[in-house]
């Protein structure tokens, strides 16, 4: 079954950095926000690299996003995904991110994983042009990558 992606990017015109995922997670279509699942590292981490406190809220998230110049979206608008398994996702039809392009300074694009950097260079990069920068991924399932080495890693969005 075809799942859509209905959650809207979060951007302003102060965006300088793009972080992509790949496609929600169940646990994120469910709350209707990005890295929903308590389990994923993404609000840790970037809380660790940026030394702020880590949101919770969906709002708190938001702007936390916009106060530090980070956009963040999916490269997927929708495809077929077993639960959350990135692995599964077929058929795939990439998010437009001129929305994002045309509308805010973005300098540096940076994927969460190696499936999102691998989507973005199949569907999106033809596109934009830009090369994307491939971070470790946040996942839980990403076990071998510990939260001190993912904040080491994830400075580069600085």
């Amino acid at each position: 079954m075809t799942e859509v992606h209905l959650i809207p990017p979060v951007f302003d015109e102060n965006s300088r950095v793009l972080i992509l995922g790949s496609f929600p997670s169940v646990k994120s279509r469910e709350m209707g926000f990005f890295y929903g699942h308590p389990q994923n590292r993404f609000w840790t981490t970037l809380a660790h690299v940026l030394g702020a406190e880590k949101p919770h809220t969906v709002d708190e998230k938001r702007a936390f996003l916009l106060s530090h110049g980070i956009a963040l979206w999916d490269v997927i608008a929708s495809c077929e995904i077993t639960g959350s398994s990135d692995a599964s996702i077929k058929n795939a039809v990439a998010n437009d991110l001129s929305v994002i392009l045309k509308n805010a300074p973005v300098k540096r694009i940076f994927t969460n994983g190696a499936t999102a950097h691998k989507l973005y260079c199949r569907y999106l990069l033809p596109q934009t042009g830009i090369e994307a920068t491939q971070l470790p991924s946040t996942s839980p399932a990403n076990a071998a990558w510990g939260q001190a080495r993912l904040d080491a890693a994830w400075g580069m969005i600085l």
